[in-house]
């Protein structure tokens, strides 16, 4: 028997001794210990092999029914497929879920459009002197596929057929090249559009919108982690990571570009301009020259289109209320309002109207009209009745005067200054091979970048629900596949295909979980959990730590799945005793069950890679590739936990 096999039954077997160790005996069983023997044996089951969701569906409506009869035989099947009937329900009236399928049908389109494997060749050459090139175009590459698709056996599989082969190729170690095929492809779990945190949102009852927004930085920052890993390690140990070769560096440049470049510069700003204000070559036309230099001026304009709204936006004018300022009407002559008593209607330094003397309060008002008004409030009629002659013109309103920009703070000269440079930097270094590199990504980077920015800005600026943006970027996919020409019948047909496969398995683990939480609750096994935990008198922290470590163990023998819709419904309740947030704590869940993608031995990853892999690349050598990247996330782990404003400084600035 192979070694998976034995670790997967060492782990089951240690699951069911801790169960029949932790249980008391039967005549002391209560219900609330018949919800904990589910959960355990939900896990048993799953490791067996079963299907996640109609197990879950099939061990909640055996002990829904177990309990129901317990109360009452004669309506015990009745109310068990009452149950099962809302709880149904319940899933397919949860608006949250429609985004799913419209996400996934768009990450099918833009996988078959073969806009990956262009991505990937241009960000190959663009980071070709960078050491570990090929591993850190893979890893960029996938955190932008990630943000297109969200769907990581997809992306997985499409890298391990593009790079992990030009990664052995090139000579990289087999180990790094599984490592970062299989670490980059679970990036989709955590960076915007994910589906966990849909699911997530959903069971947690967390705006998904914030759940993005929130996300965005964390993924960013463990993307960034994985890059100065491999990096680091080429650098110290270049044999697993050799540097490319001159020929696979090597552009080939158009025929203009090579006449410009071997008769005036191969610089392309001195370059260009040169040829178009000086004597042309016959075979290089005008029109050629000034595609190129627009083309050439792209970045200028980004940087500009950039920092001119930033500029506008910090030097707003902020509208300051003058002093002075009386409101219209007639006011009474101080002096004469002390002499007369009407003290009510003079003004006073707030600018209010003050009571009467002799009023106690309020009076009540006339019943009819004409009715003579009570003794009480003849003081302050008398008193309003003042001559004309007695009263002067309020102070005349002065017209608010124009308010000025303020300053822009010195943060964004520095910005400025460091975006000047910069692009004095890549202009002096921009050569005619770079040009052509530059129109390489312009051509698979940009339409994916528009795609990226239609979804997740419309969601996170609040113009868009998740759904509506879903159904934006599904249709982004088609046009994207059609200028591209790839959309055709066959295409549209597997990925409505595949989206209604993975949208049904989504859909039924739903229920499944529904009706098997309704179980638990029924049982009361949340309420043994919650009294469980509260009687450790645990700390914030030390609940935290609990949560992740236990997380962090599941995702051995379980998918991030099952985790979320078994496991979440039971930590959620307990957060508001250790008042933590909600959001915080999914996105401290989305960045530990990445593990349960990399962890044998359910590693998901590793089987995706595997089934496209050379034959001669071992499970095992997968395995151990990834065990770098796991400690990496456990790493991101600690300082998202450290400096929670990595995942709720973006949520924070735009919603609260």
């Amino acid at each position: 028997m192979r070694k998976e096999a034995w670790f997967g039954f060492a782990i089951m077997a240690m699951v069911v001794i801790g169960v029949f160790w932790m249980m008391p005996p039967p005549s002391q069983m209560t219900n609330g210990h018949l919800g904990l023997l589910m959960l355990a044996m939900i896990v048993i089951a799953i490791m067996l092999g079963f299907p996640t969701a109609f197990t879950l569906m099939g061990m909640g409506t055996m002990f829904c029914f177990m309990y129901y009869y317990s109360a009452n035989p004669a309506t015990a099947v009745t109310h068990t497929l009452e149950l099962t009937v809302q709880r149904a329900y319940a899933v397919m009236n949860n608006d949250v879920l429609i985004s799913i399928p419209l996400f996934v049908f768009m990450g099918y389109l833009v996988e078959r459009a073969n806009l990956i494997g262009r991505l990937f060749k241009s960000l190959h050459l663009a980071t070709s002197r960078i050491p570990g090139s090929l591993a850190v175009a893979t890893l960029v590459t996938c955190a932008i596929f990630a943000t297109a698709s969200g769907i990581i056996g997809a992306v997985v599989t499409l890298m391990g057929l593009l790079a992990f082969p030009a990664m052995l190729k090139a000579g990289y170690s087999t180990r790094l090249s599984a490592g970062v095929v299989t670490a980059g492809g679970t990036l989709g779990i955590l960076i915007p559009p994910s589906v966990l945190l849909i699911l997530y949102g959903a069971t947690a009852g967390v705006s998904v919108v914030e759940l993005y927004a929130g996300a965005f930085l964390p993924g960013l920052m463990l993307a960034g982690l994985y890059v100065g890993y491999v990096i680091i390690s080429a650098k110290l140990k270049p044999g697993i990571a050799p540097p490319l070769s001159a020929e696979d560096q090597h552009v080939e440049l158009p025929k203009f570009a090579e006449v410009i470049s071997q008769t005036r510069s191969n610089n392309v700003m001195v370059g260009l301009i040169s040829a178009i204000k000086g004597k042309r070559n016959a075979d290089v036309p005008m029109k050629t020259l000034v595609n190129h230099m627009i083309i050439a001026l792209l970045p200028l304009v980004a940087a500009a289109l950039l920092m001119v709204p930033i500029y506008f936006l910090m030097t707003f004018p902020v509208a300051v209320e003058p002093a002075g300022v009386q409101e219209m009407g007639m006011a009474a002559d101080e002096d004469h309002a002390g002499e007369t008593g009407t003290q009510g209607l003079a003004g006073t330094e707030q600018g209010g109207l003050q009571e009467p003397e002799g009023a106690g309060g309020l009076q009540e008002p006339p019943a009819e009209l004409g009715q003579e008004a009570p003794a009480a409030a003849a003081p302050a009629v008398e008193s309003a009745k003042v001559p004309p002659a007695e009263m002067t013109p309020a102070a005349p309103v002065t017209v608010e005067a124009k308010p000025e920009r303020t300053p822009a703070p010195l943060g964004y000269w520095i910005t400025l200054g460091i975006v000047s440079v910069g692009l004095l930097i890549f202009y002096g270094i921009f050569t005619f091979q770079r040009l052509e590199i530059f129109k390489m990504l312009l051509g698979s980077f940009f339409p994916l970048a528009m795609i990226i920015l239609g979804v997740l800005g419309s969601i996170v600026v609040g113009a868009a629900t998740p759904t509506e943006a879903a159904a934006m970027g599904a249709f982004g996919g088609f046009v994207l596949a059609a200028a591209y020409k790839q959309l055709n019948f066959q295409v549209v047909k597997e990925s409505v295909f595949l989206t209604a496969k993975t949208s049904a398995m989504v859909c039924w683990l739903f229920v499944g979980s529904s009706l098997f939480a309704a179980a638990f609750a029924l049982l009361g096994g949340q309420e043994v959990v919650n009294r469980w935990v509260l009687s450790l008198n645990m700390t914030p922290t030390q609940f935290m730590l609990m949560a992740q470590v236990v997380i962090f163990l599941l995702g051995w023998p379980l998918e991030w799945t099952e985790i979320i819709v078994i496991f979440m419904p039971i930590f959620i309740p307990l957060l508001a005793h250790f008042n933590i947030d909600p959001l915080f704590f999914g996105l401290l869940v989305a960045l530990n069950l990445q593990t349960a993608f990399l962890s044998p031995p359910v590693a998901m990853a590793a089987f995706y890679l595997k089934g496209v892999a050379p034959p001669h690349v071992t499970l095992n050598q997968i395995f151990i590739g990834m065990l770098p990247f796991m400690a990496i996330q456990v790493l991101a782990i600690f300082l998202l936990y450290m400096f929670p404003q990595i995942g709720l400084w973006i949520p924070g600035l735009i919603y609260k």
